[in-house]
C-alpha cells in the first residue's frame, strides 16, 4: 500500500527534476495568481482577465520572431503588449461611451488573431501548440526564477497598496471622496494582472494561463467569507490542482497545462457541491433557517 502509494504520488518528483521544477513553477504561480484571482473576481472583472490572457499573444509572437521558443523574450514582449491593451482600453473606456469589457474584447480579439498570425509566419505547427498551450514540463531555471520573481513581486505590491485597492474594489466612491487615487491603484492592479499572466503563460501558454488564476478564485468563494482567507484559500487550490495535474499527466502521459486547469475545474466542481457556501451545505440549512 504504502510503495503504491510512493510510486503514484512521489516517485515521479523524487526521481525527475523537471517534475520537481514544474510543482514549483505550480506553486510560485498560484501564491501569485491566487490573490490576484480573488479580486479580478470581486471586481466582476473575471472574463477581463481571460481577454488579457489573450491579448499577451502578439507580443509573445514577436519574441518568438526574434529569439525563437525563448521564455525569457517572449515574457518580455508579452508584458509589453499586455500592458498597453490595458492602458489603451481603459483610456478608451473613458474617453467615449464603449464600456471597459467592450472595449476589452475588441482589444483582445484583434491581439489573438495577430498573436496567431505572426507566430505562423515562422513557426510550425508544433511551436504554436507550444504558445497556445505552454510546456510546464519543460521549464528550464531561468524560467523558474522568472515566475518566482512575478510572484514575490506581486505578493510585496499587493501588501502595499492592499487598504486602498480592496478600498477602490468595494466603494471606489469613497476612495474618490477622501481624494484617493483610484485610478492609479486601478492600473497598478492592472499591473499585477498581466505580470502573472505573463508567468502562467511561460506555464500553461497564453489560452489557459487564466486558468490557475480564476478557477482556484471562484472555487475559493465556496470556502471562505473574508477576502483573505479568499487569498489563501485560492492559493492553496491552485498548488493542489498543479499537483494533482502533473501526477495524472506523469502517469496517463497527456498534456500537462489541460491537465492541470481540470484538475482545477474539478476542485471547483467540488467546492460548489461540498464547500461551506456550497448547494448541498445550502439546502442542509435552509430548513433550520425557515423555522
Amino acid at each position: 500500500m504504502l510503495e503504491t502509494l510512493y510510486t503514484w504520488l512521489l516517485a515521479p518528483f523524487v526521481d525527475f527534476g523537471f517534475m520537481r521544477r514544474a510543482l514549483v513553477a505550480c506553486l510560485a504561480l498560484g501564491l501569485g495568481a491566487g490573490p490576484v484571482g480573488v479580486l479580478l473576481m470581486l471586481r466582476r472583472m473575471s472574463l477581463v482577465g481571460d481577454a488579457m490572457s489573450h491579448a499577451v499573444l502578439p507580443g509573445a509572437a514577436v519574441g518568438f520572431l526574434v529569439a525563437g521558443l525563448s521564455l525569457p523574450a517572449m515574457g518580455l514582449g508579452g508584458l509589453v503588449v499586455g500592458l498597453a491593451v490595458a492602458l489603451l482600453s481603459g483610456l478608451v473606456s473613458r474617453t467615449t461611451l464603449v464600456r471597459e469589457d467592450a472595449s476589452f474584447a475588441g482589444f483582445y480579439l484583434t491581439s489573438l488573431a495577430a498573436g496567431v498570425l505572426l507566430v505562423s509566419l515562422r513557426g510550425s505547427s508544433v511551436d504554436l501548440l507550444h504558445v497556445l498551450f505552454g510546456t510546464i514540463l519543460a521549464i528550464d531555471p531561468s524560467a523558474l526564477y522568472l515566475i518566482a520573481g512575478i510572484a514575490s513581486l506581486t505578493l510585496v505590491l499587493l501588501a502595499l497598496i492592499y487598504r486602498p485597492l480592496v478600498m477602490e474594489c468595494f466603494d471606489p466612491g469613497y476612495l474618490r471622496a477622501v481624494g484617493g487615487r483610484g485610478y492609479l491603484y486601478h492600473v497598478l492592479f492592472l499591473l499585477l494582472v498581466v505580470l502573472n499572466l505573463v508567468a502562467g503563460f511561460q506555464s500553461l501558454g497564453t489560452l489557459m494561463a487564466v486558468g490557475l488564476m480564476m478557477l482556484p478564485a471562484i472555487a475559493a468563494r465556496f470556502w471562505a467569507v473574508s477576502l483573505p482567507g479568499m487569498m489563501l484559500t485560492a492559493m492553496l487550490v491552485a498548488f493542489v490542482a498543479g499537483l494533482i495535474g502533473l501526477i495524472v499527466s506523469f502517469h496517463l502521459g497527456v498534456a500537462s497545462g489541460p491537465a492541470i486547469v481540470l484538475s482545477a475545474s474539478g476542485i471547483y466542481l467540488l467546492s460548489f457541491l461540498f464547500g461551506r457556501l456550497g448547494v448541498l451545505r445550502q439546502r442542509r440549512l435552509r430548513p433550520h433557517l425557515a423555522g
